[in-house]
């Protein structure tokens, strides 16, 4: 995956922004102000992907490119190495995983709002 397909993949989520809140080569993506990822902008070697605490773990455990939240909460965060064999699809997957947790930790009006 290339930063292009990360970023049309991450707004194209309902309510979705882009902010640079950590300097312009932190690229940031919110719903309703709350970040579900992050990436280097220039280097774009990994990504920061918010996950239950549980499955944050089991992550870990089974795929050598996942690690805990660099700078992250590491208990919510996982660290996805975008140079690792780690497939498309299953990133993919954990970029939405991490859009829904954010989601329905929101208030149910926003919620109500992002579902139209």
């Amino acid at each position: 995956m290339d930063i292009e397909q990360f970023c049309q993949y991450c707004i194209s989520l309902p309510g979705v922004t882009e902010e640079f809140p950590f300097g312009e080569q932190t690229l940031v993506y919110k719903v309703c102000g709350k970040m579900f990822a992050l990436t280097d902008l220039e280097e774009f070697s990994s990504v920061n992907l918010k996950c239950d605490p549980d499955e944050a773990v089991e992550l870990r455990e089974r795929y050598e490119g996942v690690t805990p939240g660099w700078h992250m909460n590491k208990k919510h965060w996982n660290t996805v190495d975008m140079h690792s064999n780690i497939p498309n699809k299953l990133i993919l997957q954990w970029i939405k995983n991490s859009y829904d947790l954010v989601v329905a930790s929101l208030p149910k009006k926003e919620r109500e709002k992002l579902a139209g």
